[in-house]
């Protein structure tokens, strides 16, 4: 068997690894780079492999740094199997539609700009198309289940299991039988952060395990706990609310903006909220990728699990303002006070919370309430640290609302659970990726007397 990495290589975005075995040629994700312009660059690029010769795509989750490549796979020659759990098909085919949107608004503006300029320039094409986005999703075969073994091949097989970290997401499990023996390897996709109100707690391959390839994007750190989190955002609700302010919250569509929603949910069911205050989740993806919660059930934690079976929504919040349309959501901009109003993206690098923040981030009496990670240059992170000023549609608008940054309710598991996670199974061999690579090399500190690996970008290890 061999393995090869060719993305989230000592980099946090762009999952993809190519696994070589029995005559087959399999890829775990296939991820977009984020993070800013020079990695447009690396995802229009070569794959680092021939795209046609692939047999399947073992899709790990829905986020779109483990499938936003997948079009451009099938587009450049891809005709093989694409499996994945129910709930990541579900979600997939929202987060590439938006994908292909996105990148179709975009082109059109830098060509607009550069028609300006009048240099004469190429127009920018998008790296794929909604077109391209079909032909993915119709590559999705079958259906994993979680602890079900799907045959791959002759002696070839993989197993999904729950990793708690947004709705369908698994850890897979491969085994090869070679030369009279199995050969057990596990690609963890991301792990969830245990105890979550919405989702089980990540589920941890059983020994013996050859190899482990597993994700270290918060392999330097503790999460802050979630009960004292989840009183912080209660106590910047009440005190906004009684400065005559609104409090805006920019939300990652996919398991952020259904966590938030339960938790106002239990606040007003817990009289800790007022049932009267009005709540705006302002995201057409969101709201899409709320419904497709509600589909799947069976996924859920046990106590949620248990308040949809008595007929109790913990989404559906006293009121709940759904805002699909655009004059809708420019409309919440008139209120001045008393609204919590949910918005993509969550770093604050688009979508429709940048018009609330102009509206709202000069007004001493409201708040705004970071959630989720904000990475360097974004402007989230340029607010969070402390910024006085902004730029936002050509203004320039000055932070005077109360900046709130609460660090527990990450999906992601912290230093602790993931050093549990990996001890449990005890593995002959550890390959860490998706992590920055000193948050890899502190993680690594952390595993004495193992054999542990970082490979980098095109970098192959025989297993």
């Amino acid at each position: 068997m061999k393995l090869s990495f060719h993305g989230a290589d000592r980099g946090v975005t762009g999952s993809c690894h190519l696994i070589e075995s029995g005559g087959k040629r399999i890829l775990v994700d296939c991820g977009l780079f984020q993070g800013g312009r020079e990695l447009e660059v690396e995802n229009a690029g070569d794959f680092g492999f021939d795209p046609a010769a692939v047999d399947i795509v073992l899709l790990t989750h829905a986020h779109l740094d483990h499938c936003g490549r997948l079009p451009l796979l099938t587009k450049r020659g891809f005709h093989g199997e694409i499996i994945a759990t129910s709930g990541t098909r579900d979600l997939a085919r929202l987060v590439l539609l938006d994908s292909a949107h996105l990148q179709g608004e975009e082109a059109e503006r830098r060509g607009q700009r550069s028609a300006r300029r009048g240099h004469g320039e190429q127009p920018p094409q998008p790296l794929y198309g909604e077109l391209d986005v079909f032909d993915a999703l119709a590559r999705f075969g079958r259906v994993a289940a979680y602890g079900a073994p799907i045959e791959l091949g002759q002696g070839l097989h993989a197993t999904f299991l729950d990793a708690g970290h947004i709705l369908g997401s698994a850890s897979i499990v491969l085994e090869a039988n070679e030369n009279n023996r199995t050969l057990r390897v596990v690609f963890s996709g991301d792990i969830g952060n245990a105890g979550r109100p919405l989702l089980r707690a990540p589920v941890t391959p059983d020994p013996p395990i050859d190899a482990v390839v597993m994700e270290t994007t918060y392999g330097d750190r503790l999460h802050k706990p979630i009960a004292p989190s989840v009183e912080e955002l209660y106590t910047v609700i009440g005190q906004t609310f009684e400065r005559g302010g609104n409090v805006l919250i920019p939300t990652f569509a996919l398991e952020r903006a259904q966590e938030i929603l339960y938790f106002l949910h239990q606040g007003i069911q817990q009289r800790r909220l007022s049932n009267a205050m009005q709540v705006y989740l302002d995201s057409p993806m969101a709201i899409s990728a709320t419904e497709i919660y509600r589909r799947h059930e069976d996924e859920f934690a046990p106590e949620t699990a248990q308040l949809f079976s008595e007929g109790s929504d913990p989404f559906a919040v006293p009121g709940l303002h759904i805002t699909r349309e655009v004059a809708e959501s420019e409309a919440i901009d008139d209120i001045k006070s008393g609204a919590i109003i949910l918005a993509g993206s969550g770093m604050a690098t688009g979508g429709r919370i940048r018009r609330h923040l102009q509206h709202n981030l000069w007004r001493r009496e409201c708040a705004v309430a970071f959630v989720g990670y904000a990475a360097a240059g974004t402007l989230a992170r340029l607010i969070i640290d402390g910024a006085q000023h902004v730029r936002l549609f050509g203004d320039d608008v000055r932070v005077q609302a109360s900046i709130h940054t609460i660090n527990g309710f990450s999906a992601h598991a912290d230093q602790r659970e993931l050093l549990a996670w990996r001890e449990r199974m005890q593995p002959a061999r550890t390959i860490l990726v998706h992590g920055d690579e000193q948050v890899m090399r502190a993680f690594a500190a952390r595993l004495t007397g193992a054999r542990v690996e970082m490979p980098g970008p095109a970098e192959t290890l025989e297993l």
